[in-house]
């Protein structure tokens, strides 16, 4: 997970290095960042990224400047003192939630993930199809009832599939979504190289030997029980 930390000088909140412990990967940013083309962050796949924006004198003109600029990422507020009436602003603005300090970094993941999924129209913390049962806060996914580690980055390519389930999602989103802050861009071919060894994964696991895992040539990929999802393919 990739959170943009907007801090304030002087205030008990969340350290990157604790976030990072929730594989929350971290991307300061400060008052400049507001004044660059913010719709240059409005693509697929950068709706996974969050924003933890501490509470300050131009909190509000920020929430709004993301919501106009058309994105739908999630927005918390992180305030070092109850404020009910600048909460309520701050939510009527465009914020997701409005969370009091000091707080762990395993509670920003849970809400953020709460927000993600609502918005792929998942109420619950998993789903499942046919023999899969994908879980949205970062736990392995489990296969006939039996628990399939993946490594951190299989881990993001597959969330990605999972909260678009049933539905094409580009290799572009899936690539922005692991990769997009990252200093370090590989080629987008490393995202074929993913699929295929999570493809693996679930034939060794899955009785049915079905990868789940469609290609729709030209689209991009679908994580589905469709008989038409292509054979794992090994990795180069």
């Amino acid at each position: 997970m990739h959170v943009y930390l907007y801090q304030a000088d002087g205030r008990a909140q969340p350290a990157p290095g604790d976030l990072r412990s929730e594989r929350m990967t971290t991307t300061p940013i400060g008052p400049g960042f507001f004044r660059g083309d913010l719709r240059l962050l409005n693509r697929a796949g950068h709706d996974a990224h969050a924003f933890l924006l501490a509470a300050n004198p131009d909190l509000i003109p920020q929430i709004q400047q993301l919501r106009r600029a058309g994105i739908t990422s999630p927005v918390l507020v992180l305030r070092p003192d109850r404020d009910a009436d600048n909460a309520a602003q701050a939510l009527d603005a465009g914020a997701d939630d409005d969370v009091l300090l000091p707080v762990r970094a395993v509670e920003l993941k849970a809400r953020i993930n709460a927000v993600l999924r609502r918005a792929h129209g998942h109420s619950a913390d998993h789903i499942t199809i046919g023999e899969v049962t994908a879980f949205f806060d970062g736990r392995d996914p489990e296969i006939a009832g039996h628990r399939v580690k993946l490594s951190r980055r299989e881990h993001k390519v597959f969330q990605q599939l999972v909260l678009n389930a049933r539905k094409v999602t580009s290799k572009a989103a899936i690539y922005d979504a692991v990769y997009g802050m990252s200093d370090d861009q590989p080629f987008d071919k490393v995202i074929d190289v993913y699929i295929c060894k999570i493809r693996k994964k679930i034939v060794q696991a899955a009785p049915s030997g079905h990868p789940y895992i469609e290609t729709v040539h030209g689209r991009g990929y679908k994580f589905d029980e469709s008989d038409s999802a292509a054979p794992p393919v090994a990795a180069e």
